[in-house]
């Protein structure tokens, strides 16, 4: 974990400046409206949102601009600029103190900005003490993952005026983290309209942080939300923002990459989710994060390193790496095969002993991983015995956390583990496990991974245990032994090749979701469009 002395000034000010570019076109947006005559800006770093609004048609019609800075050298520089300009009020301090000081008797019809992304271990307490009430105070939980952007969104919400506009630079996994899905519902509850314009190509070039423009107004009447996606910053001259394209905007706990797809397709993915012909991974077991080593350097090791330790008694089967799952079965083959190339394919499991109870070679290794400094790592430095790794069972099954061009759900067949690169799936004891493994590799199933997943950066498709657990599958109760056999070893064969998984979904496609489940095949296709527009969006930031 990087600790606060060691991170840079940057990094804990969370100051990633808005490019003046991007500034000019958000407010460029609104210059026409003659509703705005008051606007705030909580954090305005080098001033770039009020140069953008003091040179556009919008500055005309104002008659205030109140912005605050936390950065006393920035507020100097921006009061010096506009130290004779009557309308813009440059003040320093805190947004979070400066909020609960004036939110009840100052409101804005227009808060633009950029709010700093600031982890919650970077706040001082003063700080993390103002957003927990800001947050629990409008119903929304309060934790350690929630980052200070968050806070700022909802207090600025609370200072606009009853049409107030809100247009902020926010992370794009406001689209998708758990940690923000109380955030969603909050917006979608708290404005008319939401429009979102997200980028294929990185807006700050320095960091790799995938940034959205939000845009939420007040209103009395719902339009919805929406969506515009933009290759880069010059396509903002594209916008017709006066145009509708609005979606009817569902007042949930989701994700908001659902609202990439169309109505008609919002429809069909709701149908499905109430489908009695369907179940989720959630119904058939159990899903767990693989074992967490706490050091997977240390605890993961090939053959060499078992056999000059004499480590076998304690040596569990591994597949480590997406890598290592060759196909949709993990087999004792696949195994010997890992074995073969070198690679870590075992995890050692010591048991709960002191390490003085065990034999030589044993004890040797231990001492190999003190003398290099394995055991002062957080999770192992706070074990009893830092040697010995908790939470050891065997799974039915592995399900990659990360992936690219789609997920790949394995059987165990040789009792093997995993690390936390997969997840560990036990299923409940009348679950036909081949059933299950046919049941995912279809059009339908792959859509609802993207669904329910999240773009992690570079083209990676994330998906957690609890979005796993959503993801639909149809009920196969009946099938004829031979069409089964035949279609997990053409899945199984297609995998192992490389060869194009479409061809798979084709085939799973009319034999499961047709021929069986009775699924028509248009929806099929029309389940295999939103699986390849999500997924081209996702490997479009690789």
């Amino acid at each position: 974990m990087k600790l606060k002395e060691n991170s840079t000034n940057q990094k804990l000010r969370g100051i990633y400046y808005t490019p003046n570019q991007l500034a000019k076109a958000m407010v460029e947006l609104f210059s026409d409206d003659n509703t705005i005559k008051t606007v705030f800006e909580p954090s305005f770093g080098d001033g770039v949102f009020i140069d953008a609004i003091y040179s556009s048609k919008l500055f005309t019609k104002l008659e205030k601009i109140v912005a605050v800075e936390i950065q006393e050298e920035e507020v100097t520089k921006v009061q010096h600029t506009y130290r004779n300009n009557n309308v813009i009020s440059v003040q320093h301090g805190d947004f979070f103190k400066y909020y609960t000081e004036h939110y009840q008797i100052e409101k804005y019809d227009l808060i633009a900005g950029n709010p700093p992304y600031i982890r919650y271990q970077y706040l001082t307490p003063e700080q993390r003490q103002i957003q927990s009430e800001i947050l629990t105070s409008h119903g929304m939980k309060s934790n350690k993952l929630i980052n200070a952007w968050v806070g700022f969104v909802v207090a600025c919400v609370q200072m606009l005026s009853e049409n107030g506009k809100m247009m902020l630079v926010l992370p794009a996994e406001l689209l998708q983290v758990a940690y923000a899905e109380d955030l969603r519902l909050y917006l979608s509850d708290h404005f008319s309209a939401i429009t979102l314009i997200t980028f294929s190509e990185l807006v700050f070039p320095d960091i790799e942080q995938e940034v959205l423009v939000f845009i939420g107004e007040k209103g009395t009447k719902e339009k919805g939300i929406r969506i515009y996606e933009m290759d880069n910053l010059d396509m903002f001259d594209n916008i017709d923002y006066r145009a509708n394209g609005f979606q009817k905007m569902l007042h949930v706990k989701e994700k908001w990459t659902k609202y990439f797809t169309s109505n008609e397709e919002i429809s069909l993915i709701q149908k499905i989710k109430s489908d009695k012909r369907f179940t989720t991974f959630g119904d058939l077991g159990t899903i767990n994060v693989g074992i967490t080593t706490g050091n997977n350097s240390y605890f993961t090791v090939n053959q060499d390193t078992i056999d000059k330790y004499q480590l076998k008694d304690i040596a569990l089967p591994l597949i480590g790496r997406s890598s290592h799952a060759h196909g949709i079965n993990f087999t004792q083959q696949d195994w010997q095969f890992n074995i073969d190339k070198g690679v870590r394919a075992f995890l050692l499991s010591f048991d709960d002993r002191d390490k003085k109870e065990f034999p030589q070679s044993y004890r040797d290794y231990i001492q190999y991983g003190e003398d290099n400094e394995q055991n002062t790592g957080y999770k192992c430095s706070i074990r009893d015995r830092w040697y010995v790794v908790p939470s050891i069972w065997v799974p039915d099954a592995f399900f990659l956390r990360r992936n690219n061009l789609y997920p790949k759900f394995v059987l165990n067949e040789c009792n093997a583990v995993s690390t936390d690169t997969m997840h560990r799936i036990k299923f409940n004891e009348d679950v036909d496990h081949q059933l299950v493994q046919l049941s995912y590799y279809n059009s339908i199933s792959f859509a609802f991974t993207e669904i329910c997943g999240r773009s992690y950066g570079g083209g990676v498709l994330e998906i957690l245990p609890s979005e796993l657990s959503k993801v639909v599958l149809p009920i196969i109760s009946e099938i004829d032994q031979k069409v089964k056999d035949d279609l997990l070893k053409f899945v199984d064969q297609n995998i192992r090749e490389k060869d194009d998984i479409e061809k798979v979904l084709d085939v799973v496609d009319q034999k499961i979701l047709v021929d069986i489940i009775g699924i028509s095949s248009l929806e099929c296709s029309k389940f295999r469009k939103i699986w390849k527009k999500l997924q081209a969006r996702r490997l479009g930031r690789m």
